[in-house]
Parts: structure tokens; sequence; C-alpha cells
């Protein structure tokens, strides 16, 4: 028996099944797009096979397979032969949203060759009539920008992760260096006192205790560490919510040796205290 989570995702061409597909991949599971009807069996078994290894799958299989997409119900007959638990996501669209998307993106549908846009789209939701119908749940995305595609994805299949699933990089770095390419927030604390200008603190770094308690022991530093907290702590759900996977919050200083390091260390330690995926990185911390 299968104990986790084995996702079919199909429906109209247009309708943001590679959208959703990134989404799935976003949480972690193991996801395969315009996978053959036939080969699904196979590779329910490899789950089977894998000692929970891979524990949460999602396919995409639609009309781009062609007669093969025919063979669909028989794959899924197979599925339940071997007592394999699968749901069936279906994602659809109103005619003139995917009209309006396949001119905008410039993109041929599948079933192109077989009369005008609106002639095809017509065919498939007849094709698609069948699977729609044993659908598990059902997605209108006539309304839905990717972003709330992404959050409702969210919700319906990791609803006990998916506001911790973001991963958040706590970055330090020096303004000598440049700015960090990849960075989504910046935040510059030259500001603060200097351990650079106490000759014994000089050659040390912010992983040295003594230079985190000389950053720490201004009443300026605790204001600002406060004011940051409060802010992320504010602006992280709105990303999540958004559907971003990830985010770079940057942290500069002059050098990139003390102030920098010092805050992005105290930093990551409350994220982790908070459930948050986060990581930490100093950049320029072993340049001279």
């Amino acid at each position: 028996m299968f104990k986790g989570r084995f996702v079919l995702i199909t429906g109209f061409a247009g309708a943001g099944k590679s959208s959703a597909l990134h989404s799935f991949e976003d949480l972690g599971y193991f996801c395969m797009d315009n996978l053959p009807p036939a080969l699904i069996p196979k590779f329910a078994e490899l789950c089977l096979q894998s000692a929970g290894k891979i524990s949460r799958v999602a396919l995409v299989c639609d009309i781009r397979g062609g007669e093969l997409f025919h063979g669909l119900f028989e794959a899924l007959a197979r599925l339940e032969d071997l007592g394999f638990n699968y749901e069936i996501l279906f994602l659809e669209a109103s005619e003139e949203v995917l009209v309006r998307r396949f001119k905008e993106t410039r993109r041929r549908h599948p079933l192109a060759e077989r009369g005008t846009i609106v002639e095809v789209i017509q065919e498939e939701r007849k094709l698609l009539e069948d699977i729609r119908g044993k659908a598990d749940m059902i997605i209108d995305t006539t309304d839905l920008a990717t972003a709330d595609l992404r959050e409702r994805i969210n919700r319906l299949y990791a609803p006990q992760e998916w506001e911790k699933n973001i991963l958040l990089t706590v970055l330090s770095f020096g303004y000598k260096y440049g700015l960090p390419l990849d960075a989504d927030l910046v935040f510059d604390v030259r500001f603060l006192p200097n351990p650079y200008y106490v000759d014994s603190l000089r050659p040390l770094t912010g992983n040295d205790e003594v230079v985190r308690e000389y950053v720490f022991k201004w009443t300026v530093t605790h204001r600002f560490y406060q004011k940051l907290v409060d802010l992320l702590e504010f602006l992280i759900p709105c990303y999540i919510k958004e559907g971003k996977p990830q985010l770079v919050i940057a942290i500069g200083c002059t050098g990139g040796k003390h102030r920098s390091v010092v805050l992005s260390n105290a930093l990551l330690g409350l994220l982790q205290e908070k459930g948050y995926n986060a990581r930490v990185e100093h950049r320029d911390l072993k340049k001279q």
C-alpha cells in the first residue's frame, strides 16, 4: 500500500498545468511532465518498491500524448488493481480565457492541426469530459493568477507545511565588494559602531563571540534588530502567500566581516526558532 500522495494532474491545454507542476515541485513532490499513461502503473510500482523514498508524486498526463492518452483509464484501473491510492487534479478555464492565453503566448494547441483554436478547445473539452468526471479536485483558473493557483495548490496538497516551505537565505556581504545580485531584500548596517576600529577585534569576525557582544552592546543595534525582525515577520508571510519559493535577505556592512555577519547569524537563529527552512551564507567573510 502506497502511504504517500500520488497526484495525477490533467485538464485543458492552457489551463495552468505547467504552473501547477512547478508548485508541486516547490513542495518537494517528485514531478514528471507528459508521462504516457502506459507508464503510470510501472512508475507506481517503482514508488512502492522505493521503501518510502518516493512518497509524494505529481504527474502531468494530457492530450499531448495523442492516441496514447486514450489508455489513461486502463492505466488507472491497473493502479486500482495494485491497491494504489491516487488523486486526480483537473485544471480548466473558460473558452474565452483559453483562447486569449494561446494568442498571448503564441503557443500551438496540441490539437491545432484539427481546426481553429476555438474548434480544438471545444473538441478537447469533449475528449476530457470523462476524466473530468472522475477528478477528485477541479480548479477553474479563469480568474486565477499564477500566484493564486500556487497558493491554492499549497493549501490543498501540503496544508501543514506550506507556510514554512519557503527557503530563506540570510546573506552577509561587504559593500566594498558590490551588492549581491540575487538579493531580494537588502539592509545596510554600516551605521552601526564598527568593530574594525577596535584593534583587538579587527582580525576577528562576526562569528567570534567577543565581536557579537561588541555589536550588540549598543542600543542602536538592538533597536535596528527589533525593527528588522518586525518587518520580516510582516513580509515573509506575504511572500509565502504570493507563492515565492525562496527569499534572499542580504545584510551588508563595509567589509562583510563583522557587523553584517553578527546580524545575519542572529537573524538565522530567530528564523530557525520560528520553524522556517533557513540558512546563512557569509559571502565576503574570507576576503582580505
